[in-house]
This record gives C-alpha cells, sequence and structure tokens, in this order.
C-alpha cells in the first residue's frame, strides 16, 4: 500500500511527533560531533549526531551534507544516531576522484558504517545518493539493515531534467537562469528555491557523473535484498505519477511506498518533519 504524508500536519498529526522528539531531545543531550573515517587511501568526514540505531544519509549530485541539519536533528531527537559522511573532495573527505565506479562510493559508506554505525545502519540516499546507498547495500549487505531511497527517479528520465539539475549547479550561470532550473527540477509552487542557491560543489561533478556512467545500473538498482522505504515527492518531475509503482511492481513486497506531498525533487528542505516522520516509523518496524 502506498502510505502519504500530508504537506503540513494538523495538530491531531503533528503534535503527538513534535512532543516525542522535544522529549526524546532533551533527554538525549547529545551534541553534533564531526569524526574522520580512515580506509586505505581515502578518508571521509563524518558528521554525528545523537545516539541509537545507526541511519546513515547520503547528499544529492554535487551536494554536501549539510543538507540534512534539520533532518539530521530530528531524527537524532527521535532516538538515532545519525551519520552524514561528506562525499570525496567536499569538507575533509579525500580520496580517488579519477577511475572509481559507485562501487568505490559503496565501500567509503561500508567503512563509516563499520567504524561509527556499529557495523549495521540504515542508508539514505537522495537522489543521486540513493544510487550510492543501493550500491552499499549490494556490495556490503551484512551492514545495510535497510534503504530509504529519497526522491529517486524513475529507470529513465527526460534530457531535460538532467540539463536543469546541471544549470541548477552551474556557479558561473547567472542567479536568475539557476532559480529557474531549480523551480523547474526541484521545488514545488510556493517553495522558496534560494535556499539551494549554495551547498552546491560542482569541482565534484565530473567524478560522481563518470563513476555513475563506468557502473551499469543493474548493479546498484536492486539495492541487494533489502527492505527498502521509497519517500517519493508528490511533485517530483523525476518520479511522475505513471511511475509511482515501478520500484514496487519490480520488488513487491520488499518496498514500503510513501509519498510526501507538497514538495518535489529537492524534498527534504521543503518538508523535513514529514520525512523524518516516515523514517522513523519505518525504521522502528524494520526486524
Amino acid at each position: 500500500m502506498t502510505a502519504r504524508y500530508p504537506a503540513r500536519f494538523s495538530t491531531r498529526t503533528a503534535l503527538p511527533f513534535a512532543i516525542m522528539l522535544a522529549m526524546a531531545s532533551a533527554a538525549s543531550g547529545a551534541e553534533r560531533i564531526r569524526e574522520l573515517v580512515r580506509a586505505g587511501d581515502v578518508q571521509i568526514d563524518v558528521t554525528v549526531d545523537g545516539n541509537g540505531p545507526a541511519i546513515v544519509l547520503l547528499p544529492s549530485s554535487q551536494r554536501d551534507s549539510d543538507d540534512f541539519d534539520v533532518l539530521a536533528d530530528d531524527l537524532a531527537a527521535a532516538g538515532f544516531r545519525v551519520l552524514r559522511p561528506q562525499p570525496r573532495g567536499i569538507g575533509r573527505s579525500i580520496g580517488p576522484l579519477t577511475n572509481i565506479t559507485l562501487h568505490d562510493f559503496a565501500r567509503d559508506i561500508a567503512a563509516v558504517i563499520e567504524q561509527l554505525g556499529g557495523g549495521s545502519a540504515v542508508v539514505l540516499g537522495h537522489a543521486f545518493g540513493n544510487w550510492v546507498a543501493r550500491m552499499t547495500a549490494t556490495d556490503h549487505p551484512r551492514l545495510v539493515r535497510g534503504v530509504v531511497i529519497a526522491a529517486a527517479a524513475a529507470k529513465q528520465i527526460p534530457p531535460e531534467l538532467s540539463a536543469a539539475v546541471t544549470r541548477a549547479g552551474d556557479l558561473k550561470l547567472p542567479v536568475e537562469e539557476r532559480l529557474a532550473a531549480l523551480r523547474f527540477a526541484f521545488f514545488a509552487p510556493g517553495h522558496d528555491p534560494t535556499v539551494w542557491l549554495t551547498g552546491w560543489h560542482p569541482e565534484i561533478h565530473a567524478s560522481q557523473r563518470a563513476a555513475a556512467a563506468a557502473t551499469q545500473q543493474a548493479e546498484w538498482w536492486s539495492a541487494g535484498q533489502v527492505p527498502i522505504l521509497e519517500l517519493q515527492a508528490e511533485l517530483d518531475p523525476f518520479k511522475p505519477p505513471a511511475k509511482r509503482n515501478e520500484m514496487k511492481d519490480e520488488f513487491g513486497d520488499r518496498v514500503t511506498v510513501v509519498v510526501i506531498q507538497g514538495a518535489s525533487h529537492a524534498l527534504i528542505p521543503e518538508q523535513p518533519a514529514a520525512v523524518a516522520q516516515a523514517i522513523a516509523s519505518w525504521v522502528r518496524a524494520l526486524r
């Protein structure tokens, strides 16, 4: 069954979750820290929030893990240890950026789970990050309890959407052109796209694109055999209504679909509370 979360919770829906977050936050007293994970010639810069079962958050193409500040706060307050590794080339994360594949990025995340996640985690990937999340589950099944794919594109997308992603992150373009791309591909009507004028790292775009191109879609698409929560944005052009059940039709009961209303491809900055509630509920139900 496809579950739906409202864009704006009624008091009846939101208040219990808000109270739970406030009580858990007060009880935990956990602070945000930074850790460095080293594995061979790679060093990964990780932001850590909270205590409890581990959830790893992976950002979308060219973006950094600061996108998840509010979501990480909410999940930490709900009783989870939230790990946010910066992609290679961002912050203090370093490692080869040429002649690599998604398997290399997956090894980075596996090292984070082993060293900071107690050897087991749910991995969330937003947009491009969901490819890395699924690759991690495929290559390192003993480390991944489940995968959350947030605003994942359909198997095939129109070329104008790929072009919009490039324009949105091209810091050399005029601001109005970038805002037009953000409105077209990322933000639902009524949401402020200016929050994503910053946070782009075009210097890593080529390496991420090349790593994806060097990896067959079939290698990561299934996310191994783990349970999958697919968070779909109601107005996401990358996942139109006709493709709503694409994953569930292919993988059956292994997939739970939740549609977040009032959001587009950016999703998390648009509806962080709804995203946090959906994730927390699903992870708690995992065996």
